[in-house]
């Protein structure tokens, strides 16, 4: 039976016949703290008041000084205390309120969802989004009378003002919730920790391969590390783990933000973190930040729609590179020969967005992408230039993708000097993972582009390496895990 343990301000709030975990009082959970010593419990804090400074609170509290997983959290309670505090997602619960109804679900005044179910039928998609969105066990949304389909309160619901068959739903939704992590558990050695890999099955470039990930998780048993695959859909799930390893693409404004943000926020290590992916996609930052560090980089220009396009042509030579701020993949990079090529293309560019980027072009027969593992390089391949193309990876008409081949070499084979470049580059951003892009002609090094989700795979970036490339993954994980235990953060 995994370690759950439901805290109550009452034993009759929920009785053991509700629920096979143990159950304890929230103020024996405060003042009793030896009772979980060498333990790192997951914990429903059920309550009747969620106010601050009330005993629900401080025990949310001290779970996580104790290193415990709680839900809610405190910040979950601090949000949900205003509706200001949460207004940041309601554009997103408010659409995924809509979708449920447009598919037919019943109007309500208000929903009840409790562990991420909702007791009325037709509104699984938002419900499972609420709970990702706040981590608690039991929520009520209250349903705005005057614009339909909008939210006009949420809020933690208290576990008495649940009633007969209201209440027998919250406690089957526990029951479920906690389901697959309590029965008929496999046989195995305790592991030293829980890696969680967060992937996107529908993606048709992941940055691993699945033979990777599986690659991964077999060398990361062997140091005493379970690794699971997660989806877009468990950021709800994410706490169970003791760490996150996102290996989908990266972006602000998609599912992989919000689980970097939940990470940081459960004081997870986690690759990338969210200063990292704000920092490595939009290209804007990346000029700003590599031309203040004095870091070599083909010239550059940042432009607005007043610039005059003319001038930029004269200033860095033509062809120019032309670069939306978040592209990836080599997507949103174009090449301008013309001026009427150049006007037009930034034109389309500007539909998106207020500021484009304008770069030197400097043709190369490979680009190098160094790894950088924790400000130190981890490995160095030459991307070769697709056949016929100025890019790495070009993509036909019918949207197919050709890619270049790549030749790996051992990080003291490849020039010293783009390795220091990639290495000063990488941590002008950070201490994660980061893939820095080089180019390498006559005159020096240049950095093109600092990603903070590259490519993993063991045939390409880990072809010298071999296993040593994903052990070396595990043990930045580690260090930082045994880094909070020594700090008092996680239980030893």
């Amino acid at each position: 039976m995994s370690d759950w343990l439901v805290l109550v301000e009452r034993p009759n709030d929920v009785g053991q016949a509700d629920t096979p975990h143990k159950l304890m009082r929230i103020r024996d959970y405060l003042t009793r703290p030896q009772l979980f010593a060498g333990r790192r419990p997951s914990i429903f804090n059920i309550a009747r008041s969620y106010a601050y400074q009330s005993e629900a609170y401080y025990a949310s509290l001290l779970a996580e000084a104790r290193g415990h997983r709680i839900a809610p959290s405190v910040q979950t309670m601090v949000e949900l205390s205003r509706k200001s505090l949460y207004a940041h997602a309601l554009p997103e619960l408010n659409a995924a309120l809509q979708r449920d109804l447009t598919a037919g679900a019943g109007a309500e005044p208000n929903l009840v969802v409790a562990f991420g179910q909702c007791e009325r039928p037709g509104f699984s998609k938002f419900s499972k989004l609420l709970f990702d969105w706040f981590r608690a066990p039991l929520l009520e949304v209250v349903l705005d009378t005057k614009k339909a389909g909008e939210i006009d309160k949420i809020r933690l619901l208290p576990v008495h003002a649940l009633k007969a068959e209201r209440r027998d739903f919250a406690m089957q939704a526990m029951a479920d919730y906690t389901q697959r992590r309590w029965t008929a558990p496999k046989e195995r050695k305790m592991p030293r920790w829980t890696l969680a890999v967060l992937i996107d099955p529908n993606e048709g470039q992941p940055p691993s391969d699945p033979a990777s990930l599986k690659r991964l998780a077999s060398v990361a048993a062997r140091e005493g590390v379970i690794v699971e695959p997660i989806y877009p859909g468990d950021l709800a799930s994410l706490a169970e783990y003791d760490a996150l390893f996102i290996r989908a693409t990266t972006s602000i404004d998609n599912f992989t933000y919000r689980f970097a943000r939940r990470a940081e926020q459960e004081g997870m290590p986690v690759i990338d973190d969210p200063a990292s992916m704000i920092r490595c996609t939009n290209k804007v930052y990346l000029a700003e930040l590599l031309e203040t560090a004095g870091l070599p980089a083909p010239r550059t220009e940042i432009l607005d729609p007043k610039t005059r396009l003319d001038g930029v042509l004269d200033r860095l030579g033509s062809p120019v590179v032309l670069k939306a701020p978040d592209g990836s993949f080599s997507r949103s990079v174009h090449k301008a020969a013309t001026l009427d090529e150049f006007k037009a293309t930034a034109k389309r560019l500007f539909e998106d967005t207020a500021l484009i980027i304008a770069q030197e072009y400097m043709p190369t027969l490979y680009d190098w992408r160094v790894g950088v593992l924790g400000g130190k390089a981890l490995f160095a391949c030459k991307y070769k230039m697709a056949r016929g193309h100025w890019q790495i990876i070009k993509r036909d008409a019918s949207g197919k993708v050709i890619e270049g081949g790549s030749e790996t070499l051992a990080v003291d084979q490849a020039p010293a000097a783009v390795i220091e470049l990639a290495e000063a580059a990488a941590r002008l951003v950070g201490t994660g993972l980061y893939g820095v892009d080089i180019k390498e002609n006559e005159t020096g090094a240049y950095v093109i582009e600092i990603n903070d989700n590259p490519n993993l795979e063991s045939g390409v970036e880990g072809a010298v390496l071999k296993d040593e490339l994903w052990r070396a993954i595990i043990n930045w994980f580690a260090a930082r895990l045994e880094a909070r235990i020594a700090a008092g953060q996680l239980p030893s």
